[in-house]
């Protein structure tokens, strides 16, 4: 494993340009390389001991401590796990910062030897890994790391810092339980808001931007089709499940492919089909699990329409009982806001340089730190590369790097976190009142 042979020049090759003199503010980048084991500590107990969705109590007190430490004032249990850190400093703008702390029900093969072998109870019962599969741990870690800069730097900047844990995000359910347990009342509300999400197929050291619509709007969908069990070897005098759900399956696909309008975005996944548990038995109902992604509302509105038009036709069609299709778990598409996030690119690349900053294509991920947009905070989400440049040009000979919510995922620290913190911190510094 290369976690450590590439870490020392990956570090140079980012702080090469950012070198401090003596007494002067420490620039972010070497700062950081001051720091990096510290912050690697932290990041691996985040990424040995994962959490799921609003289970995150463990999470949420380790990253309470860390940001109690540096000198914020915290509040714990904001909507469900949540974690609020609050450093005032003077007149001037609130900026807050957030990360996501729920992990992912997989289990991990990196192969590293801080590898989460946590395990839990998935909602059937029935026993599951855990693992940071989308970067949660890093993005925690950058906000740590980003915390104790502006902690020990004082004299480089005036206003206000709001350092958020989100719970649920996986389940787009933490930004909308933090926002009704009044975090924009209770707390100082923000002016400007930044975020980051891991992108693998980005080289690590690198950072990806873009104005306007970033990330999808994304519903989650359950349905249960109904039938008519019964023997195997007698399926005239059944209602078959399993059939009718093989046929929904492919009826969906053609709602995008020949209802929607191939101008538009649109994704209908099914992720996950379970019906019946015996060779011989035809079961009474199947059950699937389905996500739906888009950005224009009418396309949403339509998606959801389609989906069940479409599993109450076939359930007419085969005899059977109306079938039951529940939608949860909603959020809205990302969508940064353009001046700021101009601004902020701006920053990143006088701090890392024109060639580490490089503006994205939107994707139909979600993520929920849009609800903060939607609340009336500017808001800025980047992507962080998290793939070593000469690893990833190794992996695109082949299949390219593990991607999110798979087993294989992992960032290469050093020159991951060096960036994002370096990014996060003159991002705010952008738009912070200066001495």
């Amino acid at each position: 494993m290369h976690w450590r042979s590439l870490r020392k020049s990956a570090l140079l090759a980012i702080a090469g340009t950012a070198i401090a003199l003596p007494g002067q503010t420490p620039v972010p980048a070497s700062w950081v390389e001051a720091r990096i084991d510290r912050l690697e500590t932290f990041y691996r107990d985040l990424h040995e001991n994962p959490e799921l969705s609003f289970q995150e109590k463990r999470t949420a007190d380790r990253l309470a401590t860390e940001l109690r430490t540096a000198g914020l004032e915290v509040t714990t249990g904001v909507g469900g796990h949540g974690v609020v850190g609050v450093l005032k400093n003077g007149t001037g703008p609130t900026v807050m910062f957030r990360a996501d702390l729920d992990g992912l029900p997989i289990a991990e093969t990196t192969g590293l030897p801080f590898a989460s072998k946590i395990r839990a109870q998935a909602q059937g019962g029935q026993a599951i890994g855990v693992m940071h599969a989308c970067g949660h741990d890093l993005h925690m870690t950058n906000l740590l790391g980003t915390a104790q800069w502006f902690s020990e730097n004082k004299n480089a900047w005036r206003g206000t810092i709001v350092c958020i844990g989100q719970p649920a995000e996986e389940r787009a359910g933490g930004a909308k339980a933090m926002l009704k347990d009044g975090l924009f009342e209770r707390f100082p509300k923000p002016d400007f808001a930044f975020a980051l999400h891991c992108e693998p197929m980005l080289a690590a050291g690198k950072v990806g931007y873009r104005s306007g619509p970033l990330m999808a709007a994304v519903d989650s969908v359950d349905i249960t089709i109904y039938g008519r069990g019964g023997h195997g070897a007698a399926p005239h005098r059944t209602i078959d499940p399993i059939v009718i759900a093989s046929q929904y399956v492919l009826a969906l696909q053609t709602i995008v492919s020949r209802e929607i309008d191939p101008i538009q975005s649109a994704v209908i996944t099914v992720g996950s089909i379970q019906g019946g548990n015996k060779h011989n038995i035809i079961p009474n109902h199947c059950d699937l699990q389905l996500t739906v992604r888009s950005y224009d509302e009418g396309v949403r509105a339509h998606l959801k329409e389609a989906i069940v038009r479409k599993a109450k036709a076939l359930a007419m069609a085969a005899g059977a009982p109306e079938p039951k299709v529940e939608f949860s778990e909603p959020t809205g598409a990302l969508k940064n806001h353009k001046e700021l996030t101009e601004k902020a690119a701006a920053a990143m690349r006088e701090a890392l340089g024109s060639d580490r900053v490089v503006e994205v294509d939107p994707q139909m991920i979600a993520e929920d730190f849009g609800q903060f947009g939607d609340a009336g905070v500017p808001i800025c989400m980047f992507r962080l590369g998290t793939t070593e440049a000469s690893r990833l040009q190794q992996l695109l000979a082949g299949n390219g790097p593990p991607g999110l919510h798979t087993a294989g995922f992992y960032p290469d620290f050093a020159p991951a976190i060096q960036a994002g913190i370096v990014a996060t911190v003159e991002a705010a510094r952008a738009v912070l009142a200066r001495p």
